[in-house]
């Protein structure tokens, strides 16, 4: 088939050599020139230092390149999502599957990503998020991964399977994409809270308790919402969580980092030098949680650390002595 990857981060790269590898045609459009030029020049991206390109890959900043794709893949920031959305449904025909990757909530609206651009295309574009614990430095040199395509319809999933599927990248369906995109937007904010109890010098037991305790929250919060249990004890909820919070891959993990060590938020942030997620997702689950009732004291912990400054070692130690209770998830 004939796709086109629209954004050329570390994610978007990976994904476009991967559905190389499958037998596709591929162009990777990238937002600005100079990075098109670049990877032409070098032969690689600098988000992924020492994974070529493939000669094959069909490199652009022409958004024109998605006029004849059967199936688009969106890899941008979630920030940038509606607007690339817009101009794609200017150009690419009625009926080509859009597949979201980014793991994020639209700021302002709180939408999920695939919400947002359902209502970009009004419903003529069937939609699929992917999701699930697989860092592009790992899927770029083809380390086992395993995710999920999730679909309010079933075949729309089944279809991006089988684009996507070989024997080191497997590919599981669900109907749950409400799951799949809070899993993957919220288990960011959880990261940053594990980066948080790493750069304060804190041990196994307290990450342990923390990402445990993150996925109750975003389980609540998730099933408030119209999501189901197993997905967020699947792939993308607890799987994803796990790479994330671990991981010296996570861009969130590292901010947290920082954070723990004493920088400001603005300044951690900074110092990772790409997008973190986790901060505006901290924002959106809060108001999340607000208008469905769902209890997320590590959100707003976290929250508060992040938007009105509170200190994290009060932010600790207001979760650590919350009221006493039975746990029930």
């Amino acid at each position: 088939m004939n796709i086109s990857v629209i954004g050329s981060g570390a994610w978007g790269t990976a994904l476009s050599l991967l559905l190389l590898e499958n037998g596709h045609s591929v162009t990777l459009w990238s937002y600005y020139d100079h990075e098109t030029q670049e990877m032409k020049s070098l032969g690689e991206n600098h988000f992924l230092p020492g994974v070529p390109l493939r000669g094959d890959l069909i490199l652009t900043s022409e958004l024109d390149c998605t006029r004849d794709a059967e199936a688009v893949v969106l890899a941008t920031p979630s920030f940038a999502v509606r607007e690339t959305a817009e101009r794609l449904s200017r150009v690419i025909g009625a009926g080509v599957p859009v597949v979201s990757v980014a793991k994020g909530i639209e700021r302002g609206s709180d939408k999920r990503l695939s919400e947002v651009i359902s209502e970009v295309f009004s419903g003529k574009n069937p939609v699929c998020a992917l999701s699930g614990p697989s860092h592009a430095e790992e899927v770029a040199r083809q380390f086992p991964t395993a995710v999920v395509a999730a679909s309010q319809d079933v075949s729309v999933a089944e279809r991006v399977q089988d684009l996507f599927m070989n024997s080191r990248f497997r590919v599981y369906t669900t109907d749950d994409i409400i799951g799949v995109e809070l899993s993957g937007a919220l288990k960011n904010v959880i990261a940053l809270c594990a980066g948080c109890c790493d750069g304060m010098g804190f041990g196994d037991n307290t990450l342990a308790m923390l990402m445990t305790r993150g996925l109750a929250e975003i389980s609540r919060l998730g099933l408030a919402l119209g999501g189901r249990p197993e997905t967020f004890a699947g792939l993308a909820g607890m799987g994803d969580l796990i790479v994330t919070c671990t991981s010296r891959h996570s861009r969130n993990r590292r901010a947290g980092v920082y954070l723990g060590q004493g920088l400001p938020p603005k300044q951690a942030l900074e110092r990772v030098g790409a997008v973190v997620e986790g901060y505006y997702a901290a924002r959106a689950g809060l108001e999340l949680a607000q208008h469905s009732g769902a209890e997320m004291p590590i959100t707003e912990a976290i929250y508060e650390v992040l938007y009105n400054e509170a200190p994290l070692r009060e932010a600790f130690e207001s979760l650590m002595s919350r009221d006493k209770k039975p746990e029930k998830g």
